[in-house]
């Protein structure tokens, strides 16, 4: 029996390794709400409607002005919220 192996990972056969073989990784997503707050027109105050999720980056257009601008100017996170109301989400992409 060695000793200098087993304390080292010397040998003849090299240091010991992990074994071959599939390694699985379990990646946590959080998909808890960061934050409430309500979606309405800068120009107009008019409440607006999504129909699906949205970044905070993509074009949003006014149904009642038509101001346009990335969704993020149309959110506010101040209290109080108004009945058109978001919940902020961060959903990570495998």
């Amino acid at each position: 029996m060695s000793l200098r192996r087993a304390l080292d990972g010397g040998g003849p056969e090299g240091p010991v390794g992990r074994l071959g073989g599939t390694e699985e990784l379990h990646r946590v997503t959080r998909n808890a709400p960061v934050a409430v707050g309500t979606l309405a027109c800068p120009t107009c105050d008019a409440p607006i409607d999504l129909p699906r999720p949205v970044r905070p980056t993509d074009p949003l257009t006014c149904p009642f002005c038509t101001h346009t601008g990335p969704v993020r100017d149309f959110s506010s996170l101040g209290k109080p919220t108004r009945p058109t109301r978001i919940v902020v989400r961060v959903i990570g992409v495998h």
